[in-house]
């Protein structure tokens, strides 16, 4: 009876844990720039590393590497190209994500959304 109940408390506590979404995957991502908001467009490679995320960027040519944490609803990445370095912010919605984004001592904030490939 004792290994029951202990079964049923490890149950009830993992089914009480949050389940972290895995935005692994390849997506289109557009986006527009802080500031002009002029649009661009690229890919984005979100690979599971441990408990975190390699996150990376092509666009215009450009390589930009990050590194993310998140769970079910959201994703913090913090990323670097050359002396680029800067900071995201994404939301779920369904398999895609969508957020907004500024460069290291920026003012004005860029939006991006990703879409599942």
């Amino acid at each position: 009876m004792l290994k029951f109940v202990s079964s049923l408390v490890f149950l009830g506590a993992v089914l009480a844990t949050p389940a972290l979404a895995d935005p692994s995957g390849q997506y289109a991502v557009q986006g527009a720039n802080p500031g002009n908001q002029s649009p661009y467009k690229g890919t984005v490679a979100v690979e599971r590393t441990g408990e975190t995320y390699r996150v990376t960027w092509v666009v215009g040519g450009q390589r930009y590497i990050g590194t993310g944490i998140g769970d079910d609803s959201f994703i913090a990445v913090s990323y670097r190209s050359g002396n680029d370095t800067g900071l995201a912010l994404y939301k779920a919605e369904g398999p895609n994500w969508s957020g907004v984004w500024t460069y290291a001592n920026g003012t004005r904030i860029g939006t991006e959304s990703w879409s599942r490939r």
